[in-house]
């Protein structure tokens, strides 16, 4: 494996010229045509830090061929988002409302997608969120980016990837109570996503050790939601035990961001609900890299 690899990114370096210019006009591209998304792109820190770190757990030699890409594969980590409310059939990748199949939707889910289509039907899939499903799909399509030595396929599909992988290990993607909206603690969503690892992400301990080969990746994928789902009951609990002591004038606070004044928590607030998720943001950027 190791020598196809090898193999494949020494030819990959060969067009490395005339992928630089498809590379930089692909970027263009993704600017202008989502140059509205992107004016919030200040809370996509966590996904950008994620795929930069994920390089350094690589086998040195695919450390040459990605740490090359590595400014467009942590750019290009927020590509996804930027697509969700765009095209067609994105927004489903993102999450998995476990609570939709009831208490024993982990065990009554196929781990599989034919098998799972198979048994609760395409479109019932689709609107319940894909995202442990598609992750499969996509590691997938990167070996076959790598079987035709394909570049741009790569950098791409890998950097796609990290930001599932990523959305897999938000307790909140795995709920239909995504954003507080049904428990009257809308805004949670943004808070725990966004405002925390902006605030605190900076002191978070995300160097981990060299990478292993994972044999089965539907495994690993649905221990990664299940782990989250778990925690998404004191991800709720806390915030909501929190607010019970907070005035609005103490609980939210206005910051300028892209030059635009947005309300959002205040650090007081975002500081002490931080310290009761004790260390679980950073437990699951730990795991998402």
């Amino acid at each position: 494996m190791a020598l196809f690899v090898l193999s494949t990114l020494k030819k990959i370096e060969k067009n490395r010229f005339f992928f630089k210019k498809a590379l930089k006009f692909s970027l263009l591209a993704a600017l202008l045509l989502t140059e509205t998304a992107s004016k919030a792109n200040w809370g996509f820190w966590a996904h950008r830090q994620i795929n930069r770190l994920a390089i350094f757990r690589l086998p040195v030699q695919m450390q040459v061929f990605y740490k090359k890409y590595m400014d467009y594969l942590s750019e290009n980590a927020v590509n996804p988002d930027r697509r969700r409310y765009a095209v067609i059939g994105e927004a489903e990748r993102h999450f998995i409302d476990l609570d939709a199949y009831g208490d024993s939707a982990l065990s009554a889910l196929p781990p599989n997608w034919q098998a799972a289509v198979s048994k609760m039907g395409e479109d019932s899939l689709r609107k319940h969120g894909i995202v442990p499903w598609h992750i499969q799909l996509a590691a997938l399509q990167l070996t076959t980016a790598f079987k035709d030595k394909s570049a741009s396929r790569i950098l791409c599909i890998s950097a796609d990837l990290g930001h599932y992988i990523a959305d897999a290990h938000v307790p909140l993607h795995t709920t239909r109570n995504y954003n507080g909206q049904l428990t009257g603690q809308d805004g949670i969503h943004g808070l725990w996503e966004s405002r925390l690892p902006e605030l605190f992400g900076r002191n978070y301990d995300l160097w981990l050790g060299k990478v292993s080969y994972r044999n089965d990746i539907a495994a690993d994928v649905w221990k990664a939601v299940e782990q989250s789902h778990v925690a998404m009951d004191s991800v709720l609990l806390f915030e909501r035990q929190l607010s019970a002591g907070f005035k609005a004038d103490k609980k939210y606070s206005f910051e300028l961001r892209n030059n635009v004044l947005t309300r959002m928590h205040s650090r007081e607030f975002s500081e002490r609900y931080h310290r009761m998720l004790n260390g679980q943001v950073e437990r699951r950027m730990r795991a998402s890299v």
